[in-house]
């Protein structure tokens, strides 16, 4: 018997970014523009079946395009003006 093993969806860290971005975008902003960390981990990690590594590429790609500017706290993410521009 073969077992041939599946090409991981968000693999791509530029595709994990867009869906982070996408989890990101469905939730309404706390206080100052806040979207707390768990809202964005927690249905990426287990809605999309994914991996911590692929979540933590994900967001470094994010923050490196300059979508999410991550506190120095790392409890939230903001939009910067470039990834707010992506859902317009």
């Amino acid at each position: 018997m073969k077992y041939t093993a599946a090409d991981r969806p968000f693999a791509d860290p530029e595709k994990a970014a867009r869906r982070l971005m996408q989890h990101a975008h469905a939730f309404e902003v706390v206080q100052d523009g806040r979207i707390y960390i768990e809202i964005l981990n927690g249905p990426f990690l287990f809605g999309d079946k994914s991996t911590p590594a692929e979540y933590s590429a994900g967001l470094a790609f994010a923050i490196e395009r300059g979508w999410l500017e991550l506190h120095e706290s790392g409890t939230f993410v903001k939009f910067t003006q470039s990834g707010a521009d992506l859902f317009a």
